[in-house]
């Protein structure tokens, strides 16, 4: 079984964040969800996301991957902690999987992970990276995998279960949620 992080930034993107929580565990990944500084997140259009635990409490955790939901300012909020770019950046280090989408990908080039690899990200944010994303809904280059934005969420959620499982799981998955390719 797979252990993912997905850390919840106040002003969090929320059909990403849910769409990647549920999909993952759907697939099989056991899945932590952790606020920055509390329990209690509050997304961008105001709903609020209760998260397992707080992330000063995983940082001695070890974790298979990590998936950062977009959404602003939950995005700049992702970017500006800097225990989450020292584990992005040991767990890139290990191979392990790297994901994000919307405008989390920010956060990523902030880790240095973009360096070199094929992503997306959503066109409005793209001015805040130094690389030039492909405009696709999601993209994978080895251990990481980006998505373009909300609409992508399921999509992006899907290929992460292909990922850490295979394409027969990630097919199953879907036998729920009925996603057209």
């Amino acid at each position: 079984m797979a252990k993912i992080l997905v850390p919840l930034a106040e002003g969090l993107e929320e059909i990403e964040a849910i769409t990647i929580i549920d999909i993952l565990r759907r697939g099989g990944a056991d899945v932590t969800t952790a606020g920055l500084e509390a329990l209690e997140i509050h997304g961008s259009h105001h709903i609020s996301i209760k998260a397992d635990e707080i992330l000063a409490n995983l940082e001695h955790e070890t974790f298979d991957g990590i998936v950062l939901p977009g959404g602003m300012p939950g995005s700049l909020n992702l970017k500006n902690d800097t225990r989450l770019k020292t584990m992005i950046q040991k767990m890139n280090e290990s191979g392990k999987l790297i994901a994000a989408i919307c405008a989390a990908p920010i956060v990523l080039f902030e880790a240095g992970v973009l360096k070199y690899k094929k992503f997306t990200m959503h066109p409005g944010e793209k001015d805040k990276v130094k690389y030039i994303p492909q405009n696709k809904q999601v993209v994978v280059d080895g251990n990481l995998v980006t998505g373009q934005a909300s609409g992508a969420a399921v999509l992006f959620a899907l290929k992460l279960v292909e990922k850490l499982f295979g394409k027969e799981k990630m097919e199953s998955v879907n036998q729920g949620v009925l996603y057209k390719f």
